[in-house]
């Protein structure tokens, strides 16, 4: 069996941040879409040997030809002057490696990773699928290492997978935390958009599970070995589901889950009176406004009225009494800034 000799391997986890996907779709959008072309872009961020953090990505000139795979074109100098101004503003993130949007490794891959040899020792390779087929991680981690075979002949270089997750930062969150409370309520959005996302989480939740039970058994059968660490992974996970089936002392199985029914049910009609009152109460404003709007719609022509009266009365010559000027100091002080431009 060949072994494998690297600076890095599955040992080593990879954590992404939600914005370099962002990046890497947009990336695409503008340079390849509709194309069969891929593009090439520098990830930033930090590499403590366990565990790797990108943070931060920039898009790079990339030409390849279709048709033979070792001629292409990365521009090195663009990538080391987008370097030293990321460096700038950042000194803490580091190149560490190279994407691109795959969506499967290409042969002329190892070549590349070998150019970004010159900036990191031991660059990291991110497939981000910008078009992804199946719900999911749409990111693969590779780095290189050297395969020494059994029979003694040459080495050789390939690409060994390690494990990836989409981790957003605290300051990142907090940003998407800020950013969401500018956005409409997500209860007020359209039924069909509700219905289809909690449908594709739905969607996502089987396809795991399917990919759980397909584990154990084959397991179960001894197609595979026994991983204790994966194992161990499933059994926190059925230790957060409750046990809705312990026996209670007078021999009800049920009582447990009639109980949790119960309170599943009550939560449920205080959200839902919730929705009714915040409903009701916006109907109630709608209504007050309304009526408010009509009132001083209905004050103000009765003003206009009055000042029509009393310009009439002035062209007309007609003499002023004392009751007639007072009610016209009051109309005057209601009417402000309108009765002057009229004058």
């Amino acid at each position: 069996m060949p072994t494998q000799v690297g600076e890095a391997g599955p040992s080593v986890t990879v954590s992404i941040a939600p914005l370099i996907l962002l990046s890497a779709c947009d990336h695409y959008i503008r340079s390849a879409k509709g194309t069969r072309k891929r593009v090439v872009g520098v990830l930033l961020g930090q590499n403590n040997g366990s565990t790797v953090r990108v943070t931060n990505s920039f898009a790079v000139p990339f030409e390849e030809d279709d048709k033979d795979p070792a001629v292409w074109f990365l521009d090195h100098n663009y990538v080391e002057s987008m370097r030293d101004m990321f460096k700038t503003i950042n000194a803490r993130e580091k190149l560490i490696g190279w994407y691109h949007s795959g969506p499967k490794l290409r042969a002329s891959d190892l070549q590349i990773n070998e150019l970004f040899k010159r900036y990191t020792p031991n660059p990291l390779l991110v497939i981000i699928d910008v078009e992804p087929k199946e719900i999911g991680v749409p990111t693969d981690a590779y780095f290189a290492v050297e395969e020494i075979k059994d029979d003694g002949t040459t080495t050789s270089k390939t690409f060994v997978h390690t494990p990836t997750i989409i981790e957003a930062e605290e300051a990142e969150e907090i940003g998407v935390e800020h950013l969401l409370r500018d956005i409409r309520d997500v209860a007020q959005g359209s039924l069909s958009t509700r219905i289809n996302n909690q449908l594709q989480s739905l969607q996502g939740l089987h396809l795991r599970l399917r990919d759980i039970g397909n584990y154990l058994e084959k397991v179960h059968s001894g197609q595979l070995p026994v991983n204790h660490a994966i194992l161990g992974l499933l059994q926190d996970v059925f230790n957060l589901l409750p046990n809705l089936s312990t026996p209670s002392t007078d021999g009800d199985s049920n009582e447990l889950a009639r109980a949790m029914s119960i309170k599943t049910n009550d939560q449920l009609m205080n959200i839902y009176v919730s929705s009714l009152i915040r409903a009701i109460t916006a109907f109630h404003d709608l209504i007050d406004n309304k009526i408010k709007n009509r009132q001083d719609q209905a004050e103000e022509q009765e003003k206009e009225k009055q000042r029509e009266k009393e310009r009439e009365a002035k062209l007309k010559g007609e003499k002023v009494t004392p009751e007639k000027e007072k009610e016209a100091e009051e109309t005057e002080k209601k009417g402000g800034i309108d009765k002057d431009l009229d004058l």
